[in-house]
């Protein structure tokens, strides 16, 4: 964080200070703020978030222990460090995250960058990163840090010399958006496509329309909106950009996109197109597994070019990422049997997408082996949703269909119902279940899909096999 005297972050948190021994108002802090107590190092903010589980109150001495220099608390509690005490410290945490851009905006060249989607932010923001790097010192989430929580920090650690923040916004429920972006103003918010991720939250894909557009009318009339030409909700977002005074930059595989991509070829070892922007065009060879990043690829160079980096330098830096993150159709395994652990986050959307890719970077002679599990945060369109994907199973040809977990039973039913009934698909209750028999049905030439919802745990059984298969 940029260092701030206790007085000003006491003002710019509304908060009501209680000064340790040794301090005064005037005191610089500067470390690094975080609501984990064991990430705290000497000279950071320790923010005592309550929880479901427990109380950030309880680890305020643990903090302590490991060198904070301010607690952010909703009540006072008996530990030597100065603390403000504040009503709410998650509300605190963005009111000081939205002085700190501020600052930061007013001192230096800080451009913001606002990325939101059903699908693909994490991807996105991840290639995005790579190119700004390249230009002058970059802030982006670490992980998925794109709600209430992690949005925040993320800005916190912007400096006086930071030139570009991306901004992961993510949500699940209306509102979200539009606060996480009322805290950094994006000069650019880059809408990925509206899709049914999180529709049990919003109530609907209309509602998810409406709040994955919070982002478009957060900009100014100096923003860029960077919208999904593919995608009909994301591109009705134009008029939206209009009323806002903002204008519009157009990415996607049809000739109407200002940056493009054309003759793709997907292979097991990545993507290969032509992209083009604002008329000029270059071969790009991006390694990150699945056509469907092709389209992240495409948002990241249509946000970074809008701020005036070169399409030759964004395609030489998208080329030398390897992967996504972890957990993200992240390759394990060997060339005798390859896994793909994309068991981070599923939707139906993403569902479908690494499927295909299966499909697609499965060679003659190999064998497709899906391995699902549920997908989260559906509500009342999860039954109908996970039969989709069943069905989809099936009609792609996926040879062997391991469903995990009763809550996505459902898609071991309707690929039975579709055909699979000569054991090409298999129900498991557990994991473990699931891991005991991919060890004995897994052979050479075998390509396999791990895919489901972060909840369904399912990420660790594709590390497990991906190291029994090494």
């Amino acid at each position: 964080m940029i260092a701030l005297t206790i007085a000003q972050i006491a003002h710019a948190i509304a908060g009501e200070t209680h000064l340790a021994d040794g301090d005064t108002p005037d005191t610089l802090i500067s470390g690094a703020v975080d609501t984990d107590s064991r990430l705290i190092r000497p000279g950071g903010v320790f923010v005592a978030k309550p929880g479901e589980e427990t109380d950030g109150h309880l680890f305020v001495d643990a903090a302590v222990a490991n060198g904070a220099a301010l607690a952010l608390v909703e009540r006072r509690v008996d530990a030597a460090v100065t603390q403000i005490v504040v009503p709410d410290v998650v509300a605190a945490l963005a009111a000081l995250a939205r002085e700190v851009v501020q600052r930061v905006r007013t001192g230096g060249e800080l451009r913001v960058v606002g990325i939101t989607g059903s699908n693909g932010k994490t991807t996105t923001k991840n290639l995005l990163a790579r190119i700004l790097e390249g230009e002058g010192e970059t802030v982006s989430p670490k992980a998925s840090f794109n709600n209430e929580v992690g949005a925040p920090l993320t800005m916190l650690r912007v400096t006086d010399t930071t030139k570009f923040l991306v901004s992961e916004f993510g949500a699940s429920a209306p509102g979200e958006i539009a606060r996480l972006a009322g805290l950094v103003d994006p000069d650019v918010g880059v809408v990925l496509m509206v899709g049914m991720a999180h529709a049990g939250g919003f109530g609907g894909i209309e509602a998810t329309f409406h709040a994955k557009s919070e982002l478009v009318r957060a900009l100014g009339d100096r923003g860029v909106a960077v919208l999904n030409a593919d995608d009909a909700r994301v591109a009705a977002m134009a008029p939206i950009a209009a009323e806002q005074g903002a204008s519009v930059r157009w990415f996607g595989r049809g000739p109407a996109a200002e940056v493009r991509a054309d003759d793709v070829v997907v292979t097991a070892s990545g993507t290969s197109f032509t992209v083009t922007a604002d008329g000029a065009s270059l071969p790009l060879r991006l390694r990150v597994l699945g056509e469907h990043h092709v389209m992240n690829a495409l948002a990241a160079i249509a946000a970074a070019t809008t701020l005036g980096v070169s399409l030759a330098d964004a395609v030489a830096r998208l080329e030398t990422v390897e992967i996504a993150e972890r957990w993200r159709m992240q390759p394990l395994g060997s060339d005798r049997v390859r896994i793909i652990n994309d068991a981070y986050n599923a939707s139906p959307d993403s569902m479908s997408a690494a499927l295909r890719t299966l499909a697609q970077i499965t060679g003659p002679g190999e064998r497709t082996v899906a391995v699902l599990g549920a997908m989260s945060e559906l509500g009342e369109y999860a039954e109908d949703e996970h039969d989709r994907v069943g069905l989809l199973a099936v009609r792609l040809g996926i040879q062997r269909i391991v469903v995990v977990g009763d809550a996505a039973r459902r898609m071991y039913l309707e690929a039975v119902a579709q055909g699979s009934w000569d054991n090409e698909a298999v129900f498991f209750a557990t994991a473990d279940q699931a891991f005991d028999y991919l060890q004995g049905e897994l052979r050479d030439g075998d390509r396999v899909l791990v895919k489901s919802s972060n909840s369904a745990g399912l990420r660790f059984l594709g590390d497990r096999l991906g190291e029994s298969f090494s």
